[in-house]
């Protein structure tokens, strides 16, 4: 696996290319930058120049809770959030609702690592599809110049020939070989207060 990544820094080292990860086929998935990472080529990118990138988890804290994290990220300001109130419409889980101050938070980190618009930002959600894309969209309008979105996500995507049923089991970040796991950092976890 460690060849693997090697490989792909190599190749993207050669081209300039900050991306070789294809635009996703279903437009519900696209963004208006079209930039795209695989988890391995978001790892590459983060480790090689830390200073220079704003690597956000838009995951719920509680949803890192149970499926892991990457110490690897700079922070994390989840897309939508875990309303305890009640319950979704159409399925037996908690409703979520937009993070009103998603975008703000998203400038405000910027700020925090001395980074201004020009700076990648790399959007990385569980799976690459429902808060990768609409999660760059927020940020549309902002003057950022590079929003990437990891396209196979923190969990990767869903093998339905597994012989234990569909699971997460197919790239992503946790599939990839990359680093994780379920101690979750107290400095990049987002917080807030139920008062």
């Amino acid at each position: 696996m460690r060849t693997h990544i090697l490989a792909a820094a190599a190749a993207l080292a050669m081209t300039g290319a900050a991306t070789a990860a294809p635009e996703p086929e279903d437009p519900a998935k696209q963004t208006s930058w079209g930039l795209y990472l695989t988890a391995e080529e978001a790892y590459e990118m983060e480790t090689s120049r830390p200073d220079e990138v704003l690597f956000v988890d838009v995951r719920e804290p509680v949803e890192i809770m149970f499926t892991g994290f990457t110490d690897v990220v700079d922070v994390n300001i989840p897309f939508l959030l875990v309303d305890p109130s009640r319950m979704h419409e159409s399925k037996p889980v908690l409703a979520m609702e937009r993070n009103p101050d998603f975008a703000d938070e998203v400038l405000a980190a910027l700020a925090a690592q001395g980074l201004d618009r020009s700076a990648p930002v790399i959007l990385m959600c569980r799976s690459g599809g429902s808060r990768g894309a609409p999660s760059a969209a927020t940020l549309k309008g902002l003057g950022l110049e590079e929003v990437y979105v990891v396209v196979d996500g923190f969990q990767g995507t869903t093998a339905s020939d597994n012989p234990n049923g569909p699971r997460r089991v197919v790239d992503g970040w946790k599939n990839s070989g990359l680093p994780w796991g379920y101690e979750i950092n107290p400095d990049k976890i987002y917080l807030r207060s139920f008062d």
